[in-house]
């Protein structure tokens, strides 16, 4: 501000650059479950509270790490080891678990999301014991006052009523739509419920199934609220090992015997133990080599049973690991590239098998219009992921998942940039400042490949002005009315190869 009531130099900075539109985070999602520590290191509670988080290290040092399950295993002796020698077989008294349950799931969840290419992320834990589906629907609420977040992802609402029929899931599916309608800046990911082998009957397999278990469970029929929402089916089979603590593991000794070695390591003959006599303690199985110490047969039989541990791999929900392949795709590709055909790290194959016909009936659904994306295996390939719709499958606006979150990006970037301007005057230097800033984002964008056109002015436009999108009313009333409009670009979903057999011209 020029001083001219006393004499001397004043300085004066005069902006020359026009202001600028800064892009916001496009994959940043928020994770509603169980946790195992109800309270963070300084003695503050975690249960309600949303916490950012870069790491998995990070989740443990406020979360913990989950109890491991508790497993009873039996070994058996077997003579037809080979060469004449004995070995033993051992084998699950009590299967593990076919899907990790509270609060493992979670942090399984994150293992998948992080492997995938997952970065920051918010964690908003919910009570263990006595929670409903208006619990998870709560936590959305109150993460509507997490500006950065842009996904909600919610596996452990799979556990609510996991029998064939019940509706909670689908109830909390329908919350998560609603916030993301509100909101408007983020979108739910969300999986089919029981689409793994372990499901108690009825295995969701058909699109019949998928169908009475999801579609007619997520009760919101308007494009306002699915248009937000996508959906994935089957769960995977992971190479993730369970969480497993070898003080937990316990030799059911009914019907084992143990193996003993002379001093070259020769197999002698075996001693059967009488039932309830154990074979080895719980220390064995630490190697405690001074006040416990394996002998040679003992050791035969822990690495029998570290070795069936190790082979023991979880099988998980997709969602977590779909956040995490969005943010990646984000991160090399751009928010406007669709997230499908990538690979899955951390994946073995899909938890159920999938055919062509299943694939075109989950992709469209001419009823509901509730498409589901599915997970696929291909020879050489891999996992991958195969499909980009959105659940308003039907809608020609919204379809692709790309085109959603895209339009998330660019309406709450310009929505932050604009935000100074309220109370300027609403004047014709105004409108232009305005314009030319969304122009100037747009233009990036479409350089970028977001927008498609051979001309920035084929792929954008931005209007805002007097008898242009403003009556002389509407300036009265303090409305500054801007209108922009995208051609984004969408996914090659269907590729059609024509082959012709012409005749020989010479």
């Amino acid at each position: 501000m020029r001083n001219l009531a006393t004499p001397g130099v004043t300085i004066e900075e005069i902006a020359s650059f026009p202001p600028s539109v800064a892009p916001v985070g496009t994959a940043i999602p928020a994770f509603v479950g169980h946790v195992a520590n109800a309270n963070a290191p300084d003695g503050s509670t975690n249960i309600g509270v949303s916490r950012r988080l870069t790491s998995l290290l990070e989740f443990e040092s406020f979360y913990g790490r989950p109890a491991a399950q508790a497993l009873t295993v039996s070994v058996t002796k077997n003579e037809a080891f080979g060469g004449g020698l004995i070995g033993v077989d051992v084998s699950f008294t009590n299967p593990p678990e076919a899907v990790p349950a509270q609060p493992r799931l979670l942090y399984h969840a994150m293992q998948l999301y992080f492997a995938n290419g997952g970065g920051p992320c918010y964690v908003h834990a919910i009570a263990s014991a006595g929670v409903t589906a208006a619990d998870f629907a709560t936590a959305f609420t109150a993460l509507e006052a997490v500006d950065e977040a842009t996904i909600l992802c919610f596996p452990d609402a799979l556990a609510l009523s996991p029998a064939i029929g019940d509706t909670d899931y689908g109830a909390v599916v329908s919350s998560a739509l609603q916030s993301c309608n509100r909101m408007q800046d983020r979108v739910a990911v969300s999986d089919v419920q029981n689409a793994h082998p372990g499901a108690a009957a009825n295995i969701v397999n058909t699109n019949a199934l998928v169908t009475t278990e999801f579609r007619e469970r997520v009760t919101l029929v308007s494009e306002d609220f699915l248009k937000y929402g996508m959906a994935y089916y089957p769960y995977i089979s992971t190479n993730i090992g369970i969480l497993v603590n070898e003080d937990t593991v316990t030799i059911d000794s009914a019907s084992s015997e143990t193996i003993t070695l002379d001093a070259n390591g020769v197999p002698q003959a075996p001693v059967a133990l009488l039932p309830g006599d154990p074979v080895l303690s719980s220390t064995d199985l630490q190697g405690d080599a001074t006040a416990n110490p394996v002998t040679p047969g003992e050791k035969a039989v822990v690495d029998a049973i570290r070795d069936l541990l190790r082979k023991t791999r979880v099988t998980m929900p997709p969602s977590p690991a779909m956040a995490g392949a969005y943010a990646r795709v984000d991160r090399t590709k751009g928010v406007h590239v669709a997230p499908a055909n990538v690979g899955i790290v951390n994946a073995i194959e899909p938890a159920l098998p999938m055919t062509n016909d299943l694939n075109g009936q989950l992709n469209v659904d001419a009823t509901s219009g509730k498409s589901v994306n599915v997970i696929r295996s291909f020879t050489g390939r891999g996992t991958l992921i195969w499909g980009a719709r959105t659940l308003a499958g039907n809608s020609n606006d919204w379809r692709f998942i790309n085109v959603r979150r895209f339009f998330n990006f660019a309406e709450e970037s310009i929505e932050k940039a604009i935000a100074p301007f309220v109370f300027a005057p609403n004047d014709a230097n105004t409108w232009v400042r305005v314009r030319t800033m969304i122009e100037n984002f747009l233009t990036v964008q479409w350089r970028a490949g977001a927008l498609v056109g051979p001309k920035p002015e084929d792929a954008f436009n931005v209007r805002v002005g007097l008898n242009q999108t403003m009556t002389a009313e509407d300036i009265l009333n303090g409305l500054m009315i801007v209108r922009v409009g995208m051609a984004v670009s969408r996914p090659a979903e269907f590729i059609v190869l024509e082959f012709i057999q012409e005749l020989q011209q010479a």
